[in-house]
């Protein structure tokens, strides 16, 4: 029996230079919040550069749209650090640094365990969500399914 984890994708478009004064606070809480991510529960793995952060990478037409990944062992670990720890500070004041999303801008789906994903896959995650609503190719925390129906 194959063991899946949670994948997750957001995307954002920023409302200036990361290393500019509108970015400057986010900038300040990347590395706490992203160690946060790698010691808590569940945490499996997350999209980064040498950096340690996904920030420099682009995989967009819009040089503005950032865009984090990760895996996490379950949806229940994945929603606690989201909504239950100092991450959500970030979601609260997100307005402050990303400009309103029109579309869809974060997607999750079951990997089996052990699978990286990709840039390019978390992106098809996206746009097929966009273009068709929660199903078990790509679905949100208020409509996930479950990972045995794959």
């Amino acid at each position: 029996m194959t063991t899946f984890h949670i994948a997750q994708v957001n995307i954002g478009k920023i409302k200036g230079p990361m290393d500019g004064p509108i970015m400057a606070g986010f900038a300040a809480r990347l590395d706490e919040i992203n160690a946060l991510a790698d010691t808590s529960p569940g945490f499996v793995w997350r999209l980064q550069t040498p950096e340690g952060n996904a920030t420099d990478l682009r995989p967009y037409d819009d040089d503005r749209l950032l865009v984090n990944m990760s895996v996490w062992e379950s949806i229940e670990q994945l929603k606690h650090y989201v909504y239950k720890t100092v991450h959500v500070e970030l979601l609260k004041q997100r307005q402050s640094w990303f400009e309103k999303f029109s579309g869809v801008y974060t997607a999750l789906w079951w990997v089996p365990q052990g699978h990286i994903p990709t840039v390019d896959e978390a992106k098809k995650r996206l746009e097929h969500l966009d273009a068709h609503g929660p199903s078990q190719f790509a679905f949100t925390f208020q409509k996930p399914f479950p990972a045995d129906e794959q």
